[in-house]
């Protein structure tokens, strides 16, 4: 069951305490694992009450996790509340200079286990996190009785579900705007890619494993293999823009080859980088392929002639193409892509380093892209 609200909120005396509504957990700093309390934390000597042991991790999400432990019978019936130090693991190659994020203790009525741990203000997706417990005994006066800490778990919190997806997708809907048509996908790299795709892959591009631009929660970042593809086109002359962040050569191919009623559309992302336009990132994978059954799994599948991002409808027995105009897409097309379907030529325009998405991170104040969960 989930855990149940708190009637009052504790606080460090360094932060002043504020009401708490609507929250399953309420974050404090009572003591550390050492023991050591802050000194207004009104809590007194510590008594024996049992101290968990074995604790399980469960039911984990992008934002919340079912915790559950052992202890013994002994003064179980003087325990009314749950202690529990909640912290991100640290990363060996996290900037030492950064501000370093504040731990959080959690308190809870003590309920049966399992209980929900839940709370996006300080759970994030696909993050490494330790946990520790503690029991304890409120008192008449208000102090607390406590244990000593258990041993501390780690666990990882998962990606974004296909729920997670679709709010996303909503709030892309949104802003997407009017279709342009188009006709071609490209592609632009520096020569010595196309050369090494020429001389090692047998003239094929293949497949590597997307990066990790956009959302922290996105399930196809660091998994998912494909290639990445644009389609954008200038307003003015409906063909691909001259000037790319990506290298002077690019790769053009007819948009039938690689979108057509022999794959399936899936939606990937939405997210910006501190600026105010926004990407989408679409997958296409041909049907039945492993890309299609990766993304049949974790991303909400979109109708290939009827959607807000990119469509592939017939007129007059020809495959018609659209794409929505006012957010940049990014295309991962799933399965390798011979170099003899299209051309590779020059670009005349500029290699606009500013506007690559290579590892770029979403900016997390962003209402338009954000939802409430971990960013």
């Amino acid at each position: 069951m989930e855990v149940p609200r708190l009637d009052h909120a504790l606080s460090s005396p360094s932060s002043p305490c504020e009401e708490i509504k609507n929250l399953s957990l309420e974050a404090i700093q009572l003591c550390d694992r050492d023991g050591n309390k802050s000194q207004d934390s009104g809590i007194a000597e510590m008594e024996e009450l049992p101290v968990p042991h074995n604790i399980k991790i469960s039911n984990i999400t992008c934002d919340s996790f079912k915790i559950s432990w052992e202890m013994d019978a002994k003064s179980k019936d003087r325990i009314t509340h749950y202690f529990i130090d909640l912290n991100k693991k640290e990363n060996k190659n996290s900037n030492k200079f950064k501000h370093k994020d504040v731990p959080t203790k959690l308190v809870a009525k003590a309920v049966p286990l399992p209980m929900t741990v839940r709370g996006h203000w300080f759970l994030s997706p696909r993050t490494e996190y330790t946990v520790a417990v503690q029991t304890a005994s409120k008192q008449v006066d208000g102090d607390y009785v406590v244990s000593e800490w258990s041993e501390i778990i780690e666990f990882c919190t998962a990606d974004y579900s296909k729920v997670h997806l679709t709010q996303l997708l909503e709030k892309a809907d949104v802003i997407a705007g009017r279709m342009l048509k188009f006709s071609v996908f490209y592609r632009n790299q520096h020569k010595e890619y196309f050369d090494y795709v020429r001389e090692h892959h047998g003239n094929a591009m293949q497949p590597s494993v997307k990066d990790n631009s956009g959302s922290h929660g996105s399930p196809i970042s660091g998994k998912l293999e494909g290639i990445f593809f644009s389609c954008s086109t200038e307003f003015n002359t409906g063909k691909p823009p001259q000037d790319s962040p990506y290298g002077r050569y690019r790769f053009e191919i007819a948009a039938e080859k690689l979108f057509n009623p022999n794959t399936n559309l899936y939606f990937g992302d939405f997210y910006c980088m501190y600026t105010a336009y926004h990407y989408v990132i679409l997958v296409i994978a041909p049907v039945g392929s492993p890309g299609d059954e990766f993304c049949k799994q974790r991303l909400p599948q979109l109708n290939s002639k009827d959607n807000k991002f990119l469509t592939c409808t017939e007129e007059d027995g020809m495959l018609v193409y659209h794409h929505a105009q006012d957010v940049i897409l990014e295309v991962i097309y799933t399965d390798p892509v011979a170099l003899s379907l299209g051309t590779v030529a020059e670009i005349t325009g500029h290699q606009l380093m500013s506007l690559s998405t290579a590892n770029a991170k979403k900016d997390p104040s962003c209402k338009t892209c954000n939802i409430s969960v971990g960013r």
